[in-house]
């Protein structure tokens, strides 16, 4: 069968026509496609640092919030940007937003738990039961805490040791602050016999507190009788100090009221 010129020059021209209207069309598209992307990069950018200052004039916003919702708005905008991109070559936007949406619920599915440190830590940076400077008891968790992430919150043990504890491990036990409310309050006890002057027991006990500037003088220290047995009265010195000197307070004043102890068992000898 031999091949006619004519119908091959026409079918070579039709072709050629063919990709020439897919050159334009395309050619369209990928520009639209690139402005889109460079202005959808510049007002997400625009938008995260707007959000980011805008969230800094509320008084006592957490940085880390802070940060953290300007990144997720940027976020927003930038997948936004995508999904009109994807429409400028044709593709349906409702199958990729519903795709979109499937892709985040299976996600979320198995990220479960980690979200839910991302919440706790949220509701931690919001409500504020704990700040960085503060010692806290959280269940078993105990320390002073050093920073509070969005997934887990580090703590130091009293004894130096490195705690990393996750938000809702935090979050869902009652937190004793014992740094809060700026004053702590310690008992130190000393029993004494029947037939001892309780009164100057009491007199000695707080005679230990005086000049001591650690020790609050409002409320201030108090020794009373706070419990009685058949062979003893056990008197109590009560304190309050700032938090800061509380456990230096406490070794001073426990080792002063050994002396006075010791004291009165030389004097009874």
């Amino acid at each position: 069968m031999e091949l006619d010129p004519q119908n091959a020059f026409n079918a070579i021209q039709t072709g050629v026509q063919q990709a020439s209207a897919l050159v334009v069309t395309y050619s369209f598209s990928v520009i639209g496609a690139i402005l889109l992307l460079v202005i959808g990069y510049i007002v997400a950018g625009l938008v995260e640092r707007w959000l980011y200052a805008g969230l800094g004039q509320v008084s006592g916003f957490d940085l880390t919030l802070r940060r953290f919702f300007s990144k997720i708005a940027r976020y927003v905008v930038l997948g936004l940007v995508t999904v009109m991109v994807l429409g400028q070559f044709g593709i349906q936007t409702a199958s990729v937003i519903a795709a979109i949406g499937a892709i985040g619920l299976a996600i979320g599915l198995a990220l479960q738990g980690t979200l839910q440190n991302i919440a706790a830590g949220i509701m931690l940076l919001a409500l504020r039961p704990l700040r960085i400077g503060e010692y806290v008891e959280v269940g078993s968790v105990t320390g002073t805490v050093e920073e509070i992430g969005l997934f887990a919150t580090r703590l130091r043990a009293a004894d130096g040791v490195y705690v990393l504890a996750p938000n809702s491990t935090l979050w869902t036990q009652p937190v004793k602050n014992y740094t809060r409310n700026g004053v702590r309050r310690n008992d130190i006890t000393i029993s004494a016999g029947p037939d001892e002057d309780v009164e100057q027991i009491q007199k000695s006990l707080v005679k230990l507190t005086v000049g001591d500037k650690r020790i609050l003088q409002n409320p201030g220290p108090q020794a009373f009788v706070s419990d009685l047995t058949e062979d003893s009265v056990v008197v109590t010195l009560r304190y309050w100090t700032s938090p800061g000197d509380f456990a230096a307070v406490k070794a001073d004043l426990t080792k002063g009221t050994r002396n006075v102890f010791h004291a009165r068992k030389l004097a009874a000898e």
